[in-house]
């Protein structure tokens, strides 16, 4: 059974954040230079203090006119006390439930108060995708008498 570890292995080591004070275009900008689609946020001493998505942008500056040089991440990221996280050893079917339960797209890995990663929807699904692939083969494999 995979862990949200292992699919952090297969990804960037590096994490992307931007401070509460920065424009939300500065960080649209980060977002579509790295094409990432969520952005941690953490203070100057980087402890995180919660998250942006592209999904906080549309809700949150689109539908109430605000526009995105003028408005501050801290004005509509989601704050730490209000995003869902999970654990390294915590499934990939766990992390499913739990995104597709809340309607989020991305999950924060904390290793006790340290941040160690972002997980998709994305690499739940290549991952859950790969282990039905695996299955099935092993399965027409022993169906067929290779085994």
């Amino acid at each position: 059974m995979q862990r949200a570890s292992d699919l952090l292995k297969s990804k960037s080591k590096q994490l992307w954040t931007i401070v509460p004070d920065a424009s939300v275009f500065e960080a649209l900008k980060l977002m579509a230079e790295k094409e990432i689609g969520a952005l941690m946020v953490a203070d100057k001493k980087g402890k995180v203090v919660g998250i942006m998505t592209e999904r906080d942008y549309a809700r949150k500056i689109v539908l109430k006119g605000k526009t995105s040089p003028k408005t501050l991440v801290k004005e509509i990221m989601t704050p730490f006390n209000k995003m869902f996280t999970v654990k390294p050893d915590t499934s990939v079917e766990d992390c499913m439930v739990l995104m597709t339960g809340k309607h989020i797209r991305h999950v924060p890995v904390f290793d006790g108060p340290k941040f160690i990663g972002l997980i998709s929807i994305g690499d739940v699904v290549k991952s859950t995708i790969s282990q039905k692939d695996v299955l099935i083969n092993q399965l027409s494999n022993y169906i067929s008498g290779k085994y």
